[in-house]
C-alpha cells in the first residue's frame, strides 16, 4: 500500500475543499457515486463523517457495468457497506458493452454516460440539490494532460473543476490518490480494486500508468501538484475572460430569445480576436446549450466571415446551430 504523502488528514483536507469552493452548504442532499473503489468509497465515509457537522444528507448511486466478473462482488460490498452506514443506496444494473454496441459508442463514453444519467435520476427521485463524484487531484492532472494531448485550447488546462453546473461537486479533488489509498488503509475500508485501472489499454490509464509515472521518475517527482497549481491559475484567469466577456456579449447583443441570438457585426468586428473567440463560444452555448463539436477551425471560419460580410452567407458548425451574416448582424439560429 503506497503510503499518504499529506500530513493533513484527508477528513481535513476535504473540509476545506468545501469550505474553499462553497461546494455544500446547510441541508443539502446530496447523491454520492459510488463504484466501490477507494476514491468514492473514501468520499462516502467522509462525508458521513462530516454529516451532522455539515447538516446534510446522503443518497448513494451504484451503477454495475456487467463488464468484469467482479461487478456483482462489488455491488454486494456497496450495499453492505451502505447498511454500515445507514445510507439510502440505489442499484442499476446494466450491460454496457452491449449498449456501446449498439450505440456504436466506447465502452469508456457508454459508461459514463449510463452513470450521469443514473445520477441524475436518483437526483430527482430523492429531490437532492447535489451529486458527489470521486475526482481527485490525479485525476485532475490526468484530465489536464489528457486535454494537452488531444489538442484543447487554454480551457483544457483548468482541467476537472471543483463544482459544475451548481449541481456536481468533486470534495476530494484537492486531495492525492496516495491520500486516499492511505485513508482506506487506516480505516480498514478495504475498498475493491478495479485491477482494469492498471492496464494501458484505454488512453487514461496510459497517462496515468505510463506517462505520469516516467515524467515523475524524469523531470517532475511532484508533477501531480505542479499541474494542479497550473490548473488553478487558468481557472482565476478564465473566470476573469468570462467576466468579460459576458460583459461584451450584453454590450453588443441586439436580440436575445430561444430560437435565436442576434448581435451588432460592426461592435463584433471592432473586438479583439480573443474576446471574438469567447463571445463566439459563448453564445453559440446560450443558443445550444453547449459548444461539442465546435472547433477552433470552425470559430475561425465565423470570425472570417463577419469580417468579409459578403451577402447572405452562413455557416453550419454543428447539426444544431446555423450562423448568418446579414444586415450588419451576426445571426446565431438554433436548428434543434
Amino acid at each position: 500500500m503506497i503510503r499518504g504523502t499529506n500530513k493533513i488528514p484527508v477528513e481535513e483536507q476535504v473540509l476545506n475543499t468545501i469550505n474553499k469552493y462553497e461546494l455544500i452548504a446547510k441541508g443539502d442532499r446530496i447523491v454520492v457515486g459510488v463504484s466501490g473503489g477507494p476514491d468514492s468509497i473514501c468520499l462516502l465515509h467522509v462525508l458521513n463523517l462530516l454529516k451532522e457537522k455539515l447538516e446534510i444528507e446522503l443518497f448513494v448511486a451504484h451503477v454495475n457495468h456487467m463488464i468484469r466478473k467482479e461487478a456483482d462482488e462489488e455491488t454486494e460490498y456497496v450495499k453492505d457497506f451502505c447498511k454500515k452506514f445507514r445510507v439510502e443506496c440505489f442499484i442499476k444494473k446494466v450491460d454496457v458493452e452491449k449498449i456501446a454496441k449498439e450505440e456504436k459508442k466506447g465502452t469508456e463514453e457508454t459508461g459514463r454516460s449510463i452513470r450521469y444519467d443514473f445520477f441524475n435520476e436518483i437526483f430527482k427521485k430523492v429531490k437532492a440539490n447535489k451529486i458527489a463524484t470521486a475526482h481527485n487531484l490525479n485525476d485532475k492532472a490526468e484530465t489536464v494532460l489528457l486535454n494537452i494531448i488531444r489538442g484543447s485550447g487554454t480551457s483544457g488546462l483548468k482541467g476537472i473543476e471543483p463544482k459544475r453546473e451548481g449541481r456536481y461537486i468533486r470534495p476530494l479533488i484537492e486531495t492525492t490518490r496516495e491520500d486516499i489509498e492511505d485513508y482506506c488503509f487506516q480505516n480498514k475500508l478495504e475498498p475493491k480494486i478495479d485491477k482494469t485501472n492498471y492496464e494501458s489499454i484505454y488512453r487514461r490509464n496510459k497517462i496515468r500508468n505510463d506517462l505520469i509515472l516516467y515524467i515523475q521518475k524524469e523531470f517532475n517527482p511532484n508533477i501531480i501538484k505542479t499541474i494542479n497549481r497550473l490548473s488553478e491559475v487558468v481557472s482565476e484567469e478564465s473566470e476573469y475572460i468570462e467576466k468579460i466577456t459576458q460583459d461584451t456579449f450584453r454590450n453588443i447583443c441586439i436580440e436575445n430569445t430561444n430560437e435565436q441570438i442576434i448581435l451588432d457585426l460592426k461592435k463584433f468586428n471592432s473586438l479583439e480576436l480573443v474576446i471574438k473567440r469567447r463571445v463566439i463560444l459563448y453564445t453559440i452555448s446560450k443558443v445550444v446549450g453547449n459548444t461539442v463539436g465546435v472547433e477552433k477551425v470552425n470559430i475561425d471560419e465565423i470570425i472570417k466571415l463577419c469580417k468579409n460580410n459578403i451577402g447572405n452567407k452562413y455557416l453550419t458548425p454543428t447539426k444544431k446551430i446555423k450562423i448568418l451574416v446579414k444586415n450588419n448582424k451576426i445571426f446565431f439560429i438554433s436548428t434543434k
